[in-house]
């Protein structure tokens, strides 16, 4: 139920300050009991979607309530079609927390920290990689280093990453084709700061990445628009 109406909030089935639809239609509609409908109006509350008014109903809220860090509310972007400006903001995320997590790595990581990174970067540079393998391995690598800064708010950020990085790669022709055939360098040159406990250089290199990283989606996009001028990027 949580899932259903989610998405058809983010979709605009229910547009914003839409009220949604009545209880006993709800409880028609999805089979469920009114004990499962108040705890799934909690949960899109408590995701910021929804917000309840006495004598008037569930309202579906504006998009700044939202809480875009929540995994299922990202997903439910990427079911739904997801276009520029969404992919821009979650980039423009990553710039202001992936750099200083890797400044914090130089500081703070175990040799088996860096030795884990300097595995998962060599990992990139395997030739039979595909589109997919490739997004895996780079997400991989980027939770690492999350979790090599030993911070857990650091960490929390898994879900916005993992959204940046499936919808760059989701967008683009094979890695062979389409400009990825350094990401295995680039990120080595992190795993390389952070070895040298370079704080700044670590910051610059992940900075680096991400730049590079929402490069690949504008020129996506505009390869897209020649084809097909203002159609969203589907999942």
């Amino acid at each position: 139920m949580v899932d259903d109406l989610g998405k058809a909030i983010v979709s605009g089935v229910f547009p914003i300050g839409s009220i949604l639809p009545g209880d006993s239609e709800l409880l028609q509609r999805f089979k469920v009991s009114r004990t499962v409908l108040r705890e799934s109006m909690k949960t899109l509350a408590a995701k910021g979607l929804v917000v309840p008014r006495a004598r008037v109903g569930t309202r579906v809220t504006e998009k700044i309530y939202w809480n875009m860090f929540d995994n299922e509310v990202l997903n439910w972007h990427f079911e739904s079609g997801i276009d520029k400006e969404f992919l821009l903001h979650l980039y423009d995320i990553r710039m202001a927390f992936e750099p200083f997590a890797a400044s914090l790595v130089a500081e703070r990581a175990t040799q088996e920290d860096i030795d884990l990174l300097r595995r998962l970067a060599a990992a990139m540079a395997a030739p039979e990689h595909t589109s997919d393998s490739l997004a895996v391995a780079d997400l991989y690598f980027h939770l690492a280093i999350t979790e090599a800064s030993h911070n857990p708010f650091m960490r929390s950020l898994g879900g916005l990453i993992e959204a940046a990085l499936v919808g760059m790669f989701r967008m683009s022709a094979p890695p062979a084709d389409n400009g990825f055939s350094n990401i295995a360098e680039t990120h080595m040159a992190i795993v390389d700061a952070i070895a040298a406990r370079d704080g700044h250089a670590a910051h610059k290199a992940m900075e680096f990445v991400i730049v590079d990283g929402r490069q690949h989606v504008l020129e996506a996009f505009a390869e897209l628009a020649e084809v097909r001028p203002a159609t969203p990027i589907l999942s």
